[in-house]
């Protein structure tokens, strides 16, 4: 088999010195939505397996940036899937503008997670549990909400029911949202969420306290570009408001039949999304337990020791419920493995996304930066 045709049957997990996959695990393609090629990281547990963790990252944030949590998942026995939504990471972009962060409908995100489910009905050791953030974290929620069964305890951090729109009101955002996409400009961005990925800095942009975390997620950004997401566009606004507002309104009283266990975790300083409409939420939901961390910012997962230690101790607690703890776990942190990633062309070369060939992909890095993730 040539080296291209190894690459396009296994999906690329980037690395770089500092941050390097988890041993063990592997690069797949699946087929989302219209057939779109999306990517997916896959650990299977070191021993026996307690159970299988899916955990779906925010806007912007592709698998790399979660390596670190998968290790922590891996000490505690699970199995750990991480994917990339589509519009991000290495799945199919839906514009050549590989830079716009751009969305249709929450339809075809759920469709894909499906899918993605379905995908390792075999493989995945069960029970499942959901660990996610922001907009994965609303998206997770409307798939238990939709009826999925399958999982059995979820925590999501800082859910994306609502966001921030600082000096305008929402109806306002709202009206101008409905206004630009039904004028045909859905693709277009939004000016005044201008963010170019390539630019930010850690004393003005960081939704972290923990500078280290930070600055590992900025080198593997800079040594992977095409990982980038910038400004949303109108479409991706409109996605984002009508999944905040169809759970949040629940017409149909969907979330009090959702039995799943679930932790609704916040930040007390979150700038990015608001922190009552998750409080609200949890009181629609079945078996929910509502839980804010004082001080932290909005990315809990990678946040200060101080406050992520208080989510991986929930995490604990809820899969102690579900899915106990097996004998002679030590709960130890893994040091950093040796394991080869790959370089940006052959990343390229390993996409038939046309997005994500060659031709596409920047000679240069553009003048932009690491994104707030919703």
């Amino acid at each position: 088999m040539s080296r291209i045709a190894a690459l396009s049957q296994s999906a690329p997990l980037m690395s770089i010195p500092e941050s390097r996959p988890p041993e063990g695990g592997t690069g797949e393609w699946y087929r989302g939505a219209g057939g779109l090629r999306l990517r997916v990281g896959f650990w299977p547990a070191r021993g026996a397996a307690r159970g299988t963790v899916f955990v779906s990252p925010g806007r912007s944030e592709p698998i790399e940036k979660y390596y670190e949590i998968v290790r922590d998942l891996l000490d505690r026995d699970f199995a750990v899937v991480v994917h990339d939504w589509r519009g991000q990471g290495l799945s199919a972009r839906l514009l050549p503008d590989r830079l716009k962060c751009h969305a249709r409908s929450a339809e075809e995100f759920l469709d894909d997670y499906q899918r993605l489910l379905d995908t390792f009905e075999d493989r995945a050791p069960k029970p499942w549990l959901m660990l996610a953030h922001s907009m994965g974290a609303a998206l997770n929620l409307m798939t238990l909400v939709k009826g999925e069964s399958r999982i059995e305890g979820a925590l999501f951090t800082n859910p994306m029911l609502r966001v921030k729109t600082g000096k305008h009101s929402l109806w306002a955002v709202n009206f101008q949202t409905d206004w630009q996409v039904n004028h045909g400009r859905a693709s277009d961005y939004v000016p005044e969420l201008f963010d170019d990925p390539f630019e930010h800095t850690f004393e003005n942009d960081a939704l972290t306290h923990d500078a280290q975390r930070y600055e590992i997620w900025r080198e593997q950004l800079f040594a992977c570009p095409h990982l980038a997401v910038g400004t949303p566009t109108w479409g991706w606004l409109s996605f984002a408001l009508k999944l905040g507002e169809t759970l949040l309104r629940d017409k149909n009283k969907a979330a009090k039949k959702v039995r799943t266990p679930i932790v609704l975790m916040t930040s007390g300083d979150d700038r990015i999304v608001n922190k009552q409409s998750a409080k609200q939420f949890s009181r629609k939901l079945g078996k929910a337990q509502y839980i804010e961390v004082a001080g932290a910012e909005h990315e809990l997962l990678i946040e200060a020791e101080e406050y992520r230690r208080e989510a991986f101790r929930q995490f604990d607690a809820l899969a102690d419920d579900v899915a106990p703890r097996l004998v002679g776990y030590q709960g130890t942190s893994e040091p950093p493995r040796p394991s080869r990633g790959l370089s940006l062309e052959e990343t390229a070369v390993a996409s038939d996304d046309p997005s994500v060939d060659d031709e596409h992909l920047p000679e240069t890095l553009p003048d932009t930066d690491d994104e707030k993730s919703v």
